[in-house]
């Protein structure tokens, strides 16, 4: 039990479209929904609306499971071992440790997913590096890559 108050309280949060964090990632845009510091790191919740080509290479992480939620388009699911095509309404979940990887499988079409993390990890962190290094042009040794991939729970395949 987390509660042991009798009478509840008022303690919910709304946040407006407009006033959730976003943040562009080439042709994706991230977008905040609940971070786990606004969810007392239970879980971090975001959209990930991918406008072209893009995804994430095969990983895994450590303190976390990932759950994915199609809401348009389609998304390449990568189990570790294969890939499928997930469309509207599908659900991917991997538990910690569990190898995955998703891109947009069609390039030329718009796709969108919820992803959501739990615990809460501070994912925000990790995806707005990302946005820097890619707004910026910069590019990254492998030393770098890999200092960036383990202070943010990400081992690459």
């Amino acid at each position: 039990m987390t509660y042991t108050g009798d009478a509840g309280e008022v303690s919910g949060v709304h946040l407006k479209a407009g006033g959730v964090p976003t943040r562009q990632i080439g042709t994706t845009t991230a977008r905040y929904l609940a971070t786990g510091s606004l969810t007392a790191g239970r879980y971090g919740l975001y959209r990930w609306d991918m406008g072209g080509p893009g995804g994430a290479e095969p990983h895994f992480h450590r303190t976390f499971s990932e759950s994915f939620y199609v809401i348009s388009g389609t998304v390449g699911v990568y189990d570790g071992a294969t890939w499928a095509d997930a469309t509207v309404g599908d659900f991917h979940y991997v538990p910690e440790g569990g190898i995955h990887a998703f891109r947009n499988a069609d390039p030329g079409t718009p796709a969108s997913m919820l992803i959501l993390f739990a615990p809460g990890a501070p994912r925000e962190r990790y995806f707005d590096a990302l946005a820097d290094i890619v707004a910026s042009g910069r590019q990254l040794s492998p030393e770098e890559w890999t200092k960036l991939y383990a202070d943010n729970d990400q081992y690459m395949v």
